[in-house]
């Protein structure tokens, strides 16, 4: 998905605003399809490492897939910028699974809003190793609830469009509202599912 990343197109950005208590409400266990538990909980400043270490672990196809191009490390600022935000405005959210060695980060959620108040971009990535088990399903329907929370209705992501299966769990849990492809980006705009049931 789109990078949500620093760079030239993001350069007139502030720095990283001061956060917001950090949101313990959002830190929760949950169950896959296999029955693997899995953390979810908000990114820390000190999740910069295991950021690292996560992108080493990527295949080439799923770094892409998220970045739009594949890099033998990410630029050390690209870390420092993911893994510190204010929990309001920019928000993040991980999936944690507990190893011998510790605990390993293995999918990340997020959204960043843009000029518009009720606006967000979001972007996601997960570990292949734990694709194709219901994680990714949760990271989406967990930032969209919590950017909903923060009054955020509107959502924006832009995918490969060889990227079928985002693309579909997308379709199958948000309202797309509009869909536009060029030159093997699709730019998707939606909002939550349960958004028109709220509305009522």
């Amino acid at each position: 998905m789109e990078p949500i990343e620093p760079g030239p197109a993001r350069s007139d950005r502030p720095a990283v605003q001061t956060a917001a208590p950090y949101p313990r409400d959002l830190d929760r266990t949950v169950v896959l399809r296999d029955a693997a538990a899995v953390r979810i909980r908000p990114i820390r400043p000190d999740d910069e490492p295991k950021l690292a270490l996560l992108y080493d672990r990527l295949s080439r196809h799923s770094a892409y897939q998220r970045f739009f191009t594949v890099m033998q490390r990410l630029p050390t600022d690209w870390y420092h910028f993911f893994a510190n935000v204010d929990y309001v405005r920019r928000l993040a959210l991980v999936a944690e699974h507990e190893t011998v060695s510790g605990y390993q980060i293995i999918g990340v959620g997020r959204y960043e809003r843009g000029d518009e108040p009720d606006l967000a971009e979001v972007a996601f990535v997960v570990e292949d190793g734990w694709q194709g088990r219901g994680l990714g399903t949760i990271l989406l329907d967990s930032v969209l609830s919590a950017a909903a929370a923060r009054g955020i209705g509107r959502f924006r992501a832009y995918v490969l469009t060889e990227n079928h299966r985002m693309l579909r769990l997308l379709s199958t849990r948000t309202r797309i509202e509009e869909r536009q492809t060029e030159e093997g980006i699709t730019r998707l705009s939606f909002r939550r599912r349960d958004a028109d049931a709220t509305a009522r």
